[in-house]
């Protein structure tokens, strides 16, 4: 199945107006015709199928067939908030491998010791919804701004929260936590870890500490870890 992705239809939407872009690989690259079938979803769980009714690779046209409502994959909702990487590819490539195992929020923190204090967000979210697309997900999973540590545990959060953090201390293995709720906040912190300060904030706005395993992981490692053993807990 080749997916669409289109965040303005929902389901009294009649007709599809692609732009440019996508109107040229549609009739160009994937050469459809008029009255072939494309499969649209619009990252909120519906999945679209629409018939080509204008075939032009400048303004492509189709009318809404058939929707259907597609449950996501997973029974819980994951937000895992995590320091963005130096090598900024290493960050692309947890967003890209996240999107495709299931997640459903994603926050880049400013931490004590990042080394990248700035990202394009407009980018992540490309590849974000590239690899949406190649999985056949028709939930999107949300990619915040970068926030700050600070203002991001301030925040007062529903269900279970979790850093992940190397320093000194008491850590429970992620993968013995019976959870109480299937809303899970997860932190992960940058290649110097968490300051002291910052894990000890966590602590005091109830943060419970965890530990992935017996390795130390790289910071996308710890990522995609952590969205793993979720899914395989759940």
């Amino acid at each position: 199945m080749q997916l669409f992705f289109n965040t303005e239809i929902n389901e009294s939407t009649k007709e599809i107006l692609f732009n440019k872009e996508e109107s040229r690989h549609i009739v160009r690259v994937l050469r459809k015709r008029q009255g072939d079938i494309l499969h649209i979803t619009n990252g909120n769980g519906y999945l679209f199928d629409a018939e080509i009714i204008i075939e032009s690779d400048k303004k492509c046209v189709a009318k809404i067939v058939k929707s259907v409502f597609k449950e996501k994959e997973w029974s819980y909702y994951l937000h895992l908030a995590i320091a963005p990487t130096k090598n900024i590819d290493r960050l692309e490539w947890f967003i890209e491998k996240a999107t495709e195992i299931g997640i459903d929020e994603i926050t880049p923190i400013l931490c004590d010791n990042s080394e990248r204090k700035v990202i394009k967000h407009d980018r992540l979210q490309k590849i974000m919804l590239s690899a949406v697309k190649q999985s056949l997900k028709f939930t999107a999973p949300k990619l915040n701004e970068l926030t700050k540590f600070s203002d991001f545990i301030a925040k007062e959060r529903d269900g279970e929260l979790c850093i992940a953090h190397c320093n000194d201390g008491e850590k429970t293995s992620l993968k013995n936590i019976n959870f109480s709720s299937n809303i899970i906040t997860i932190l992960i912190g940058p290649e110097g870890d968490f300051s002291l300060r910052e894990t000890q904030d966590a602590l005091n706005s109830k943060y419970i500490p965890i530990s992935l395993g017996e390795s130390r992981l790289r910071t996308e490692t710890a990522g995609l870890v952590a969205v793993h053993s979720i899914n395989f807990l759940h």
